[in-house]
């Protein structure tokens, strides 16, 4: 297998699974493409050899009440990390504002596995979140913004993530509930967007989606 065969970010290659044995699986989630050929998609094994319309599927049934948002991401390989962690998180939808065209192989194909929404001005945006009744929790690290580590998130909400670099636009500041923080104790002053986006809904998720007390599947 050739270097073109291991996804952005990726360190290894991944293998997946080979044909499957016969006889094969009849239920109607089962590709017959895939189980003739094998199955080398960055799936979980549960979902090996099955339709992408079926995983949709079974997926919808538990997405999480957490959507997030990027306004004017300007790196098509940030905006593929942040919506395959999106994906990981199994939230409920990603939204870009802004920019709507990017180059999708650093999502490794995960954005067809949930629900992606274009809007092209902040106001656009905002509008469908009232829409929807849906608070707006910006992370960017600004003079006002208080400790992501000690606030009490919403379990319905969107965070928003303003543009790598320059930060949300003051529009975008504008439509916030609140604004947080992720602490640093380096030099820094700022990360990387797409693992600021990471560590904002892990916290999210330590917070309403305890290990505990929530089934792995």
């Amino acid at each position: 297998m050739s270097e073109s065969n291991v996804g952005p970010g990726e360190f290894y290659q991944v293998v997946g699974v080979g044909p499957h044995s016969k006889p094969w699986p009849t239920d109607n989630h089962f590709d017959p493409e895939l189980l003739e050929q094998g199955d080398r998609r960055n799936v979980l094994d549960k979902y090996r050899y099955w339709k992408l319309e079926s995983i949709v599927a079974d997926l919808d049934t538990k997405r999480h009440d957490l959507q997030i948002a990027i306004e004017n991401w300007q790196h098509d390989l940030n905006i593929g990390s942040i919506v395959r962690t999106a994906n990981a998180f199994n939230v409920s939808a990603v939204h870009i504002v802004g920019k709507r065209d990017w180059n999708r192989r650093g999502a490794m194909v995960t954005d067809r596995y949930l629900t992606v929404h274009h809007h092209a001005t902040v106001a656009e945006f905002k509008a469908w979140c009232d829409k929807e009744n849906l608070p707006i929790i910006g992370i960017d690290n600004l003079p006002i913004s208080k400790q992501l580590e000690s606030a009490d998130l919403p379990k319905k909400c969107v965070m928003l993530f303003g543009q790598e670099g320059a930060g949300m636009s003051d529009e975008g500041v504008a439509i916030c509930e609140v604004v947080l923080a992720i602490s640093q104790y380096g030099s820094t002053r700022s990360m990387n967007a797409s693992a600021a986006g990471a560590i904002a809904m892990y916290a999210w998720a330590m917070q309403h989606l305890n290990p505990i007390n929530y089934p792995k599947n």
